[in-house]
């Protein structure tokens, strides 16, 4: 039996650290492993933890979980670190949506590129740089940080070059996408095989066969005909008309990365449908994490007497975190798709930039083949946001202010919305708002109070943005419990959930 050391960082998080530990126990051979979670927040540490404690006990396992806010205690001998965390919280999250909009940028998520991306990513590389220094001092010699938190890249990128720990991001786009591609075709996703490449987000289905046959062609008839993707994916169909290629992430979350689709306010209701929030409403993700953590705070105690996670293969995730753990600890063979420093594995990517690609994992580690040359207009895309995110990794290891504008400059949807000027005021705001998770900025913050202060200040609107919905009351939750449950779980990642969103 496997027996080794697993820490969830950031594991007050609602729904997301207690499907992974089911994913992650549900391997047999892990039933004997150590499990600690630590967290800033204790009362949302306590409640995940009695949670996946009671899930842990009624699966008849005898771990018990170490639960503690101090991380270095945590990370003790730890051989696999998993990242889930949120720089921030909601406070911040909503400065990253709302500052933006004053100046005309309409975000649907926020969490990966655009102004809020920037900014989240500031906070997060300041944290990550903190979290790694700890790994170092505390976890075991050989071990691998998992981390799923956003911004991907950003902070994959940071961990990597500055952090000294050997990182893998991971998110569960591509597998979205992959179901969604064998729904348009009418198969099953088993029955499709994908070769997915290029950035966290900004992922390309670059050969999609079935049966040997290459159905690349075929798939923008395919999608233009499907009943409901034709209405709900309209960013993600245009982009596969003109660019050639599928790509991962949502309509709303892809219609923020690119400059054509959310520039002009009176267009965006072309592009998005208000079905589900990750189909393009403004400060969507915003809306449903804050109604997922005033539900969970509410109904946590009929949580607790709800029926357990069961903990079975057939009852495990698409998450790839369980499954790269599985093949490197019982050589098990696993191919996923994982964010990793890109080192020519696409050759017309920089090589220090971290790509999503596919890999293998097993006994003897994580393998990434090569894969060649994007096709050029996907590459040109990815282009023009890794730039932006080496900018934004440089400017918050380096605590320089003058580089982060420049990101800011440089990143599409800014850069179609607003000028110089502009710019140049928003990121004085956004710095302000932040200040308390921004320790590297000192500095420039106070010279930003300075400027806000003494004036003259641009002109700014009271802008709700294009397709703002009102944030749930707790009493309206009540009317639909299953509802809410699920919003609660998915609301720690803005990542796609295909089938949940079919099910909503």
């Amino acid at each position: 039996m496997s027996a080794f050391k697993i820490t969830f960082i950031g594991a007050g998080s609602i729904g997301f650290t207690r499907g992974l530990l089911r994913d992650l126990l549900s391997v047999p051979e892990f039933g004997g492993i150590e499990v600690a979670f630590t967290d800033i927040n204790e009362h949302n540490l306590d409640m995940v933890t009695r949670l996946c404690q009671r899930d842990i006990e009624e699966n008849g396992l005898g771990i018990r979980i170490q639960s503690t806010t101090d991380r270095r205690e945590a990370l003790k001998g730890a051989k696999y670190v998993i990242c889930t965390i949120r720089v921030g919280g909601l406070e911040a999250f909503a400065t990253d949506v709302d500052i933006p909009l004053k100046y005309g940028v309409d975000q649907c998520v926020g969490d990966t590129l655009c102004a809020g991306g920037i900014m989240y990513g500031q906070r997060g590389i300041a944290e990550m740089l903190s979290i790694c220094k700890d790994i170092r001092e505390n976890a075991a010699e050989d071990v691998l940080l998992l981390n799923y938190a956003n911004p991907m890249a950003m902070l994959t990128w940071a961990c990597n070059q500055y952090g000294g720990v050997r990182t893998i991001g991971l998110c569960h786009g591509v597998q979205g996408g992959h179901w969604q591609i064998a729904e348009a075709f009418g198969l099953k996703q088993e029955e499709v095989d994908i070769i997915c490449a290029g950035i966290n987000h900004q992922t390309w289905y670059i050969s999609i066969k079935h049966g040997g046959e290459d159905m690349t062609g075929k798939l923008l008839e395919a999608f233009e005909k499907h009943p409901d993707f034709s209405r709900t994916e309209k960013v993600r169909i245009d982009m596969l008309r003109r660019f050639g290629y599928y790509s991962t992430e949502s309509n709303g979350h892809l219609s923020e990365y690119v400059p054509w689709y959310r520039k002009r306010p009176e267009e965006i209701g072309e592009w998005i449908d208000l079905g589900s929030w990750i189909n393009g409403e403004t400060g969507g993700y915003l809306r449903v994490c804050t109604e997922g953590r005033n539900w969970f705070e509410t109904d946590f105690p009929n949580w607790m007497k709800d029926p357990a996670l069961p903990y079975a293969q057939e009852n495990r995730s698409h998450e790839h975190g369980s499954y790269i753990i599985e093949g490197l600890e019982t050589g098990r063979v696993y191919r996923g798709h994982f964010n990793v420093v890109n080192r020519g594995v696409i050759s017309n990517l920089p090589a220090d930039a971290i790509i999503e690609a596919p890999g293998y994992v097993d006994r003897n580690g994580i393998s990434m083949p090569t894969v060649g040359d994007l096709p050029l207009g996907p590459a040109a895309v990815c282009n023009v946001s890794i730039s932006v995110q080496r900018l934004a990794v440089e400017a918050a290891v380096r605590g320089d202010d003058q580089l982060l504008r420049q990101a800011f400059m440089m990143d599409p949807l800014v850069g179609a919305v607003c000028n110089p000027k502009e710019i140049w005021q928003m990121v004085d705001e956004m710095l302000v708002a932040g200040e308390k998770w921004l320790p590297q900025y000192t500095d420039a913050i106070a010279a930003a109070k300075r400027r806000l202060a003494e004036g003259p200040l641009l002109p700014t609107r009271d802008y709700k943005g294009a397709a703002r919905l009102k944030v749930k009351t707790v009493e309206e939750m009540k009317q639909d419990r299953e509802a809410a449950n699920r919003n609660a779980g998915e609301s720690d990642k803005g990542k796609e959930r295909a089938k949940a969103a079919q099910a909503d």
